[in-house]
């Protein structure tokens, strides 16, 4: 996939019913970019490092995020990857690991201790988007069916949801 091919993704999912919403969807594409590369070659982590260096334009403190949306099989290598090739001089980083993290508790603390030589506990965040599924999909049967989260769960108790 090409940066044309990025974008032409990146738009296809986002909803612009409105000319002022286009033209922030294309404020938006302005800022982004894509850097193709391999999965296990310190080349391609080197083209990433690069561009983020261009990026960040000679700052001197850079913090980075790196969200690891991947399959599973290749967390390892990518965050070894990313640590030895783009790992801020100064600054923080952050690690996000999406998706199961393991297939099971076994699996899921081999994760964690392939992680841990590269990458201090606080700098590692695990999202599993599945995780809730099941308690987003009954929260109306569970507030409307039960007396005391149907009084509480209103706009005058409730602040926001995330």
């Amino acid at each position: 996939m090409d940066h044309t091919e990025y974008l032409k993704r990146v738009k296809s999912y986002i909803k612009t019913p409105t000319k002022e919403m286009e033209e922030q969807l294309e404020d938006f594409c302005k800022m982004c970019s894509y850097i193709s590369g391999q999965y296990d070659k310190d080349e391609s982590f080197q083209e990433l490092e690069k561009h983020l260096a261009e990026l960040e334009n000679g700052r001197k403190e850079t913090n980075r995020v790196f969200y690891m949306a991947l399959p599973p099989s290749v967390f390892i290598t990518v965050s070894q990857h990313i640590k030895r090739n783009c790992y801020p001089k100064s600054g923080i980083a952050r690690i996000i690991v999406e998706k199961p993290f393991g297939k099971d508790l076994p699996s899921s603390r081999e994760l964690q201790r392939a992680l841990a030589p590269d990458w201090k506990e606080e700098e590692i965040f695990r999202i599993d988007h599945y995780l809730g599924k099941e308690m987003v999909k009954n929260i109306l049967i569970l507030r409307f069916g039960n007396e005391f989260f149907g009084a509480t769960w209103n706009r005058n108790h409730i602040d926001n949801v995330q």
